[in-house]
């Protein structure tokens, strides 16, 4: 007959042939072969976020080398680290929110999640990129892919520099596709957001582009705060400063260690 298994360290058995049963035995059987499973399995890798990292009007990809040096010291892949190129930097006041302008931020964003290992993104815009990529993102309908979206040096409510829609300064970025204060893109915006799970904006009240007139102010708020934001932060930083000396905590924000 067979014998019952006992608890651990209980007796089992009949008569005179008694034996103690040690617990676990059939784990301990398996430990000799755990060295050999763990190296069938091979290396376990990490999911991380695709990054989508959108320049300002009149800059290119590489001010964002900083901000890319900081996530693969930290364990990102080049092919993570998306950075489209938009705009014309011969004629910076062409630029606004419509048309060939969009094309290049819209497709880094589609091409990000389809990529993306979890289904979610993250997005770092510096200036005029942070309304950019907001618009695209509203677009193709992805906000609720989007996990971490810090908007560096942004003007969401726009810029007394441009004047007020419809009084604005005629070039193409003050007008009604750009950032004039009260403009019809800005109000779309407003209505549409938020543009991410996490929403988080850098300012400065030192910013000569946001605050080129003396003041930072529209309508009360700072115009580098993100409609739809969690958080924002303060630096008494310049323009460019803000995106080039904030590395560390664009990575710790989106959660990199």
């Amino acid at each position: 007959m067979e014998r019952p298994l006992a608890a651990p360290g209980h007796r089992v058995g009949t008569g005179s042939s008694v034996r103690i049963r040690p617990p676990c035995l059939r784990d301990r059987r398996l430990l000799p072969l755990l060295p050999l499973l763990l190296a069938l399995a091979g290396p376990v890798s990490a999911c991380l976020d695709p990054v989508v990292l959108v320049h300002g009007n009149g800059g290119r990809p590489a001010d964002f080398d900083p901000t890319v040096a900081e996530l693969r010291a930290r364990g990102w892949p080049s092919t993570l680290l998306i950075r489209p190129e938009w705009g014309s930097r011969l004629c910076v006041a062409c630029n606004d929110h419509d048309g060939s302008e969009e094309l290049p931020v819209r497709q880094a964003l589609a091409s990000a999640v389809a990529q993306s290992c979890s289904g979610r993104i993250d997005v770092i815009a510096h200036s005029m990129g942070a309304s950019l990529a907001a618009l695209q993102i509203v677009k193709l309908g992805i906000a609720d892919r989007v996990d971490v979206f810090i908007a560096i040096g942004g003007a969401f409510r726009g810029l007394w520099s441009c004047g007020v829609y419809p009084w604005h300064v005629a070039t193409a970025t003050c007008g009604a596709h750009g950032l004039s204060v009260g403009s019809p893109l800005l109000a779309e915006l407003a209505a549409r957001a938020p543009f991410a799970r996490r929403g988080v904006s850098f300012r400065s009240h030192i910013d000569e582009v946001v605050c080129a007139t003396g003041t930072c102010l529209v309508g009360g708020e700072h115009s580098s705060r993100m409609p739809g934001e969690v958080a924002s932060y303060s630096f008494a930083l310049g323009h460019r400063a803000l995106l080039s000396h904030t590395t560390r905590l664009q990575a710790e924000l989106l959660g990199a260690r």
